[in-house]
């Protein structure tokens, strides 16, 4: 038979939303993985992987066939760029840790088709949406590929829907928002009408992934930003002098506070008072100075100085309007972020120029030394989860956690180069520490380490070779000015997914009760470095307490 005519194959496997699918290895399908189900009020997700043995790339149609196609999205998993996938330490639990092409971004169907490219692996992402429009019951979901109008290979899931609400996230969730950078990506005057609109945009899918607090940037965030060097001016307080005296315009910042409540965040927390790592100097402050504007505080301004005169003059009008607004007791307050133990004097003399401004509400910050809560410097120390057991061991309770990009050694994190369920068993660990916030660094962070550069997030995924792939944003600009998902975001949703049904089913039972699901079948108790690496674990944990709340909320 003539090679030109001989007959395409083409294949097509179920693997579940902790699958990561490389173009060069074939995915293994694991039916002890496939057993979906759902509440109403969360994302259930999946993947159908495909391949075809064409000689050249094809844009095949993707049909989906099923009662509740409507509730259905599909994505294709695109390869991204990474060049630095891990740091120096390593341990056993990465999937790779070279540089390469890494599944991660999630990009809507064009005119409803895949790519199929020869010889090569590629997923399409599946999210059922599970809304109360959706009777309990068991439904087929069938995931085809289509040549001219020929069904060419195809797979069937089953999503068993629960019919229970998922109660709303109890932590709170923030992942920092950087304004700087949409307007920086996007070419757009910093809050003009146009980057308001993409602000909008973005908040809607941050609260859409279960994030609830916000980053207010009061002025230009001193964070990941050089000694000497600056970012792009975002300062929402109106700031003016005028015979040395101060006075302060909040317009913009009532706005991006209704904004928030308009797109459904809860919590609010003020950008960081003084600069990173140490807590030495004053943030970047522009303001109007006799009619022309000049940046008056930054690098070259000490904290503790004339910038004490300035926040002992702002700091009690903010405060005002936060109670007009009726957010005071949704507030937390940043002094400095990831001060080290060597910073605990100049993070003190910070802290104690404030005097008692900030009394009645919690300052919180991103640190890894107990001794900043030991000598009252801070109310709620917000400790990475490779460091948290020392403040847990000295009785805290009412825990914050965090990880970054030096969290990377045996306990959960996001990483590109790591096994999803690493990113998943955040919510589980969560849980049983009865931790009350998370936070993470990077929403959107578009720079390069330090700030030096603006990047292009589609080609360079490790802020310019300085942090693992995954670690500086989660999700991708998109070219219409609304934000492309990742993997990494939708995983991290299930984990907060996981954690609101472990609450629920909490409610019915007891602590003790969840925690025997959890913990009965491993060899040890769970913690933040020991816990369960394999999908089917997570999978099978979540099933396992879908079905117990199905039965209590059914008894009630």
């Amino acid at each position: 038979m003539d090679s030109m005519t001989t007959e395409i194959k083409y294949e097509m496997k179920l693997v579940s939303s902790l699958v990561k699918v490389f173009p060069d290895e074939t995915p293994v399908y694991q039916p002890e993985c496939m057993k979906l189900t759902g509440l109403w009020g969360e994302t259930v997700s999946f993947q159908a992987a495909y391949t075809g043995d064409c000689s050249m790339r094809e844009r095949l149609d993707v049909q989906v066939i099923s009662s509740i196609a409507d509730h259905v999205r599909v994505r294709t998993v695109e390869q991204v760029p990474v060049g630095r996938a891990v740091n120096e330490i390593v341990d056993d639990n990465y999937l790779k840790t070279t540089s390469g092409l890494y599944p991660d971004l999630l990009r809507d169907l064009r005119d409803g088709k895949a790519i199929v490219c020869s010889r090569q692996w590629r997923s399409l992402w599946i999210d059922v949406e599970l809304t109360d429009a959706i009777p309990g019951g068991d439904y087929e979901i069938e995931i085809c590929l289509v040549k001219n109008g020929t069904k060419v290979c195809s797979a069937m899931a089953k999503v068993a829907v629960i019919g229970v609400q998922l109660p709303r996230l109890s932590i709170m969730h923030t992942e920092w928002m950087h304004a700087d950078c949409l307007a920086d990506y996007y070419h757009v005057d910093v809050f003009s009408e146009e980057h308001w609109e993409i602000l909008e945009n973005y908040f809607r899918e941050y609260v859409k992934r279960s994030c609830n607090m916000m980053l207010v940037p009061l002025f230009t965030s001193p964070l990941d930003t050089a000694i000497g060097l600056e970012r792009t001016t975002t300062q929402l307080v109106e700031v003016e002098v005028k015979n040395g005296e101060y006075s302060f315009g909040f317009n913009q910042v009532k706005r991006w506070i209704d904004l928030c409540k308009k797109c459904g965040i809860e919590y609010f927390e003020m950008s960081h008072l003084f600069s990173q790592w140490g807590a030495k100097y004053a943030p970047k402050v522009v303001a109007l100075v006799d009619g022309k504007e000049e940046k008056i505080f930054g690098w070259h301004t000490p904290a503790v100085g004339e910038y004490t005169r300035f926040l002992h003059a702002f700091l009690p009008q903010l405060i005002a309007k936060l109670r007009e607004w009726g957010i005071a007791d949704r507030t937390y307050f940043h002094i400095s972020d990831e001060p080290r133990e060597e910073h605990l004097e100049s993070y003190r003399a910070a802290k104690e120029s404030l005097g008692d401004l900030l009394e009645g509400f919690h300052t919180f910050d991103a640190l890894s030394s107990y001794e900043f809560y030991r000598h009252g410097l801070i109310d709620k120390p917000i400790p990475g989860n490779n460091e948290i057991e020392e403040f847990l061991a000295h009785g805290l309770t009412d825990m914050w956690t965090y990880y970054c990009t030096l969290q990377c050694y045996e306990v959960s994190n996001r990483f590109m180069s790591m096994p999803s369920a690493r990113n998943r068993i955040y919510g589980v660990q969560l849980y049983k520490y009865d931790i009350i916030g998370i936070l993470h660094w990077g929403y959107n962070f578009y720079n390069s380490q330090f700030s030096i550069e603006h990047i292009n997030p589609y080609e360079v995924t490790d802020a310019g070779n300085a942090f693992p792939s995954g670690d500086p944003f989660l999700v991708y600009p998109g070219a219409d000015r609304h934000p492309e998902e990742s993997i990494r975001m939708m995983v991290h949703d299930e984990a907060m997914a996981d954690l609101r049904a472990l609450k629920l089913l909490e409610s019915f039972t007891s602590k003790e009760y969840v925690m025997e699901l959890i913990e009965g079948e491993l060899a040890e108790p769970l913690t933040f470095r020991i816990y369960p690496k394999s999908d089917m674990y997570l999978i099978t944990l979540r099933n396992r307490v879908n079905r117990e709340i199905a039965r209590y909320a059914w008894e009630n």
